[in-house]
């Protein structure tokens, strides 16, 4: 049995709220994030061969993706530290 009280000529349970809607924003936000994945994983599908990396001491092979997806990784770690290290200030 449940034991949330109805509210009276609804049939709803007061403890819950109706859904709104989804907005316009919302419908293109999650669809641009499908298109975006969809091509991600298209990029990955297309982007299995090997490839050779030279490392600095030594070389090795890869897949093409993985090595762009540590590359962009490495990139943003390093951005993210860039902005982190303290600025001199100007007089």
């Amino acid at each position: 049995m449940s034991t949330s009280a109805q509210t009276p000529g609804t049939g709803q349970s007061s403890g819950h709220a109706k859904p709104d809607k989804r907005t316009r924003r919302e419908i293109a936000r999650t669809a641009a994030l499908v298109v975006l994945a969809i091509l991600i994983t298209l990029f990955a599908v297309f982007n299995l061969d090997e490839v050779k990396v030279n490392y600095v001491f030594g070389s090795g092979k890869a897949p093409l993706i993985v090595v762009i997806v540590i590359s962009v990784l490495f990139g943003i770690v390093l951005t993210y530290i860039a902005e982190r290290l303290p600025r001199k200030r100007r007089r």
